[in-house]
């Protein structure tokens, strides 16, 4: 078995863990923070088979244009001199195709579904012990006839994947969610979909892992990745140096920069989010994605969180307010009686998705080291995908037939 080092301690390098330690390989984690904030902490805790289509669809680079000079709307490209960015946009750009989005949907739905059977999977093996994972749906409530239209196409889309799919009008919304005042037209019930608390499942996958003997290096960050020929031979540290026979590089948005010291481009762009948690009662029971607000609404353990926003500013842990703002705004608009107040707002924080430029994850060996592989780059759905990212990996470095076919998310793929 292998000396295995993961760098990133997110949902995806924590997962890819778990999958290794259970094949018998010798892990060790190295992250530069104490894994307990970021992008694996934030999110909205969505299993999400419904979210077919990838953030680099038709429309999206007009959408942020138009969107760039108003830092309070919920796509924001912070105007700014950056090759890499400029790179990056491009690629996008040329991704943004429907011929491409067409090819991509089937491959999302199938990784999916793939995770949320192993969220099942974790769940029931009780390795880390009860944690919230509900199978709800999620409701994509909407205000205009527009939204209701655009999202029909996705669900007659999902629907003809075998995914669950039903639609609501106002009674039977009010039905479904009771307790709650919704201003909505009515909304499209993606059944097929689960929500967790990300907050309750980090710190237990972190306890497991550590009982089961993988190394777990925090506050320290990698600096450097020597190599000879066509192996990594030296991870380099603010600690120290380590070795190791194989290399899992799943360092979220940092996997660009780190990509660079082994002379390949991996294009990536930090997508910051933003959340709001509301530890009272809310009335809200289902998780929704609020249409025009353009963010989501988790019923998790112990709080209500409201998530959104996709800010393209480079990597920054900087809170812009008019963005917080916005989500308290947006949940206002849908939910008239609900209030958030000002020291929940104040408390937001913030995390930093890694986004390729065709919105499909970077998973699968390296072309130029036989010792790397890569499990990046899944933006808006790294929390959805990370079990299935840690099952593929394991397959991967283990020498197995993969539970699907990962050819799209070649690592070193041509946009």
């Amino acid at each position: 078995m292998s000396n295995i080092i993961i760098i990133g301690g997110g949902i995806v390098g924590l997962s890819s863990a778990y999958f290794l330690q259970k094949e018998g390989h010798q892990v060790t984690v190295i992250d530069k923070s104490d894994i307990s904030s970021g992008a694996s902490f934030v999110n909205a805790g969505y299993i999400t088979p419904s979210h077919i289509i990838p953030l680099a669809s038709p429309g999206m680079i007009a959408m942020g244009i138009k969107m760039m000079f108003n830092s309070a709307s919920p796509f924001y490209m912070k105007p700014r001199w950056d090759t890499d960015f400029f790179k990056w946009s491009w690629f996008f750009h040329k991704s943004s195709t429907k011929a491409k989005v067409e090819k991509a949907i089937p491959v999302i739905k199938d990784i999916n579904i793939l995770s949320r059977g192993l969220f099942e999977e974790i769940k029931a093996s009780g390795d880390l012990g009860d944690f919230q994972l509900e199978r709800k749906g999620l409701l994509m409530l909407y205000k205009t006839d527009a939204s209701y239209h655009h999202e029909r196409e996705v669900a007659e889309k999902a629907s003809f994947l075998g995914l669950e799919v039903a639609e609501l009008n106002q009674a039977q919304l009010a039905a479904i969610e009771p307790d709650i005042e919704i201003d909505a037209k009515g909304a499209i019930h993606y059944e097929c979909d689960g929500h967790t608390t990300p907050t309750e499942i980090m710190p237990k996958l972190l306890a497991y892992l550590k009982k089961t003997g993988v190394q777990v290096k925090t506050n320290e960050e990698v600096v450097d990745i020597g190599f000879k020929g066509q192996n990594i031979d030296q991870i380099t540290t603010t600690k120290g140096s380590y070795t190791a026979d194989e290399v899992v590089l799943a360092a979220g948005s940092w996997s660009g920069e780190l990509s660079k010291k082994l002379r390949i481009e991996l294009p990536l762009q930090a997508g910051k989010g933003y959340r709001i948690n509301v530890h009272r009662p809310t009335g809200i029971s289902m998780p929704a994605i609020l249409m025009e607000a353009k963010m989501a609404v988790t019923p998790m353990k112990g709080f209500t969180r409201f998530a959104g926003t996709m800010e393209f500013s480079g990597i920054n842990t900087k809170i812009r307010k008019e963005r917080v703002l916005a989500i308290a705004k947006g949940a206002k608009s849908f939910y008239p009686n609900l209030e958030i107040h000002q020291a929940e707002i104040d408390a937001a924080q913030t995390g930093m998705r890694p986004v390729s430029p065709d919105g499909l994850p970077y998973i699968g060996r390296s072309s130029a080291y036989k010792n790397l592989t890569f499990a990046t780059g899944h933006a808006m759905m790294g929390w959805s995908l990370g079990p299935a990212t840690g099952k593929l990996v394991s397959e991967v470095i283990g020498g197995k037939k993969t539970s699907m076919d990962i050819a799209a998310f070649q690592p070193e793929r041509r946009f």
